[in-house]
C-alpha cells in the first residue's frame, strides 16, 4: 500500500518530543517491527505518518496500548512464541514465518538473554537452539523446566541432528526437536501441534 492510499491522513510534529519511530515503538511494546504494523494497519496502535511516509508512535498511545493489552504488550490475538538462538539470521527467518500465521514474537540471542524474557513475560512456547555460546540449550531447557516445570512447552533444533539428541531431548523435558538447517514449516506445524492442544 503506497502512502496516499493510507487511511490516516495525520502528520507527526517534529517538534514534539514523545514521538517514536517504528523501530522504537517495537522496542518499547517487546514486540517486532513487523508486529506493531501489522497493528497499526489493523488500527489498534494510532500511527502517524512523515511526510515521507515513514510511520511515527505517540508514547501515551503505546502506554494506553500496553495498560489495555496486559504485561508486555500481549494481546488476545495469537499465542507468543519466544525464539532463543544466537544466530539472528534464523531468528529473522523463523520470526518472520511464525508471524505471517498470526504467532506474537519474542527473541532472544542467549540463554541468559532467554531466560529474562521469559522471567519478565512468560511464552506460550519456547523454540531453544541448542548450540549456543555463554549457556547452551540443555542448561537452559534445565532452568526452564526448574521454573516452570512442563508448564511452557520447549521445542528445540540444532544442526547435530540424530536420534540420540531426539531422544534426550524429549528424555530432558522437550516437546520436540527439530534439526537445523531447517524447513521454517517444520518449526510452524510443530508450534500449531503444540499449541493448538493447549488454552491460550
Amino acid at each position: 500500500m503506497t502512502f496516499r492510499d493510507r487511511p490516516e491522513g495525520r502528520r507527526a510534529p517534529a517538534s514534539e518530543p514523545d514521538w517514536l519511530t517504528l523501530g522504537q515503538a517495537a522496542k518499547y511494546l517487546g514486540v517486532a517491527q513487523s508486529t506493531i504494523r501489522k497493528w497499526s494497519d489493523q488500527g489498534r496502535v494510532p500511527a502517524f505518518y512523515t511526510p515521507g511516509g515513514h510511520r511515527r508512535y505517540r508514547r501515551g498511545d503505546l502506554e494506553t496500548f500496553l495498560e489495555r493489552s496486559g504485561p508486555g504488550g500481549r494481546t488476545a490475538g495469537g499465542p507468543t512464541v519466544l525464539i532463543v538462538d544466537d544466530d539472528e539470521g534464523t531468528r529473522a527467518l523463523v520470526r518472520a514465518s511464525l508471524e505471517l500465521e498470526g504467532f506474537d514474537v519474542r527473541e532472544a540471542a542467549s540463554g541468559p538473554e532467554g531466560l529474562s524474557v521469559l522471567e519478565q513475560d512468560p511464552p506460550d512456547l519456547i523454540l531453544l537452539d541448542v548450540m549456543m555460546p555463554q549457556m547452551d540449550g540443555w542448561e537452559m531447557l534445565r532452568r526452564v523446566q526448574e521454573q516452570h516445570g512442563g508448564a511452557i512447552p520447549v521445542v528445540m533444533f540444532s544442526g547435530q541432528v540424530d536420534e540420540a539428541s531426539a531422544g534426550e531431548a524429549v528424555e530432558r523435558g522437550a516437546s520436540g526437536f527439530i534439526g537445523k538447517p531447517f524447513d521454517p514449516r517444520q518449526l510452524i506445524d510443530r508450534a500449531k501441534q503444540i499449541l493448538g492442544a493447549r488454552p491460550v
